[in-house]
């Protein structure tokens, strides 16, 4: 696997310039990937701006707002990383609400913390329009995406960045690791073991 050391103001700009080079007319959906440690929502609110520059309107997502009710998610408990890996993301509203391809975006779907729906109106993202979707334990679930990129971390890196209290997620994403091989399956992998210096992986 060769590494190739970027800043991340040029990983960004390299990341729109692969969408803002697409067809004007075509609408594109955009996923980051990457356990939290790797701050997905970093790298997915930065393309918002620069996008909006080449006149592409933009919706953010995260899929933290598409987690599934409690009575299903928390079934097992609530550290079982097993249930994380399986249970917790509402794919099927991602892909419906979200992903569709349409342009008709339901922004939010479920407050976990209220345990209740946000009953947001959904939202019209017009031709050639960008949503980025960020969030963990994404690929491989059939996901539909122009661009798909997964912030990649070692295993010793990402135990050392996660915090105590959500230690119990890292065997999800050993599996994750294991089973979906993730960094492989994106269009752009990018190592993150130190935020301020990443580099693309190819």
């Amino acid at each position: 696997m060769d590494i190739q050391p970027i800043s991340q103001e040029a990983l960004v700009g390299e990341l729109v310039r692969r969408i803002g080079d697409r067809p004007r007319g075509e609408r594109a959906r955009v996923v980051v990937d990457g356990a939290p440690a790797a701050a997905p929502y970093v790298y997915a609110d930065a393309l918002v701006e620069p996008l909006k520059l080449l006149g592409r309107p933009v919706l953010r997502v995260s899929a933290w707002d598409f987690l599934r009710p409690a009575s299903l998610r928390l079934e097992y408990g609530r550290r079982d990383p097993d249930a994380f890996y399986d249970d917790w993301l509402d794919v099927k509203a991602l892909a419906r609400e979200v992903l569709n391809g349409t342009g008709r975006i339901l922004p939010r779907l479920w407050d976990s913390a209220a345990d209740r729906a946000y009953r947001d109106p959904y939202a019209s993202l017009p031709e050639g329009g960008v949503v980025i979707l960020d969030g963990t334990l994404l690929l491989g679930r059939g996901l539909p995406a122009e661009l798909s990129v997964h912030l990649w971390m070692s295993g010793a890196a990402l135990r050392r960045r996660t915090p105590e209290d959500e230690g119990w997620r890292l065997p999800a994403y050993e599996r994750y690791e294991r089973e979906v091989r993730p960094a492989a399956l994106a269009d752009v992998a990018v190592k993150v073991d130190d935020p301020r210096h990443p580099a693309v992986l190819s």
